[in-house]
């Protein structure tokens, strides 16, 4: 059990799971069980990206000096601040005798397992990263434990667009699981112009609920408008939990995937009583959902996004390639990265 789930990776606090560590060991040479990756790629959680972003003005250079100060002192990309990391693509170098995983020296794959768990080296001080995005090539070693989740990467995606699909394919798929058990529900997503946002409404209306999408801009919701995914939107501060509200109206399944904190109340005030609301948000303060809904007399179920329901990597890549405008989404947010 110790090496299927990381244990010995744990250089302090010991006896805690690599998640819950400051510190991982990023040694590049394998146990018997685990799997050893070529770094070409990271992508940062949203949530993680704007704590950065917003903290050195925009300032690339200094953005990426501290990515690179966690991953060296931590061993790991695991924001100290946001509690949040992302996921990579690379290549397999080394396959241990012993391990579970579907995968062979050589396989493009992308790690569906956090980088807050993930033991992390960075070779080149990334130096092809101009700190403005969220995707950050890189080179470096990671290692996944037994009990990780990988997956190779499709032929007919690219790297970018595989690695920012993956990097939220727990989204959809428990959209989908959830919708499906009211009838005829209507879903409101916060975000809805975003990645996670965009895969949600799309497993939406795909498993027959009425949608609604709430964006920030006009600029988002123009980019919305015309794609069939939502068939309401609405442009709205999520923050603001009254306006959001009386934006969003009464819903039976509010989705979040916004990447700023503050949300909570608003999510709750937009949902029915017996609706479900789910935070797909790292930047999502559970205390605040916990202690705002009982503040509110609401009676709504409060889900956990995860990022692991079986089969959501491919269900995300079903939904990119079978809904031409979520992928035409996804394509202008990489150009823009």
């Amino acid at each position: 059990m110790a090496g299927s789930v990381g244990l010995n990776r744990v250089l302090e606090p010991a006896g805690v799971l690599p998640q819950a560590a400051w510190r991982l060991d990023a040694s590049p040479r394998i146990g018997p069980d685990e799997v050893r990756i070529r770094v070409q790629r990271l992508n940062l959680d949203a949530a993680s990206y704007r704590q950065l972003a917003e903290k050195h003005a925009g300032d690339g250079e200094n953005i990426r000096a501290e990515v690179l100060e966690i991953v060296e002192t931590r061993g790991k990309m695991h924001n100290p601040v946001t509690g949040s990391g992302g996921m990579l693509i690379g290549v397999v170098e080394e396959v241990g005798p012993e391990s579970p995983l579907p995968v062979k020296v050589g396989d493009r794959v992308a790690t569906l397992v956090s980088l807050t768990l993930t033991p992390l080296r960075i070779t080149d001080d990334l130096q092809g990263w101009d700190g403005l995005s969220e995707q950050v090539p890189a080179d470096g070693t990671a290692i996944l434990f037994g009990r990780s989740i990988v997956g190779v990467l499709p032929d007919d995606l690219s790297p970018e667009l595989a690695l920012a699909v993956y990097d939220v394919c727990g989204a959809p798929a428990l959209v989908d699981r959830i919708v499906r058990k009211y009838p005829d529900p209507t879903v409101v997503v916060l975000g809805g112009a975003g990645k996670s946002g965009s895969l949600s409404l799309a497993a939406a209306k795909r498993a027959g609920a009425r949608t609604k999408a709430i964006v920030v801009s006009a600029a988002e919701r123009d980019a919305l408008s015309g794609t069939g995914l939502a068939d309401d939107i609405a442009i709205a501060d999520a923050r603001d939990a009254v306006a959001l509200a009386a934006a969003a109206g009464s819903n039976d399944i509010t989705v979040v995937c916004v990447d700023v904190p503050g949300c909570e109340h608003g999510a709750i005030l937009s949902t029915a009583p017996g609706g479900t609301v789910i935070f797909f948000s790292m930047a999502t303060s559970f205390a605040a959902a916990a202690l705002g809904a009982e503040g509110l007399a609401a009676d709504v179920t409060m889900l956990i996004g995860n990022g692991y329901v079986p089969g959501h990597a491919e269900f995300a890549v079903d939904l990119l390639r079978t809904t031409p405008a979520v992928r035409e989404l996804f394509a202008k947010r990489i150009a823009g990265d």
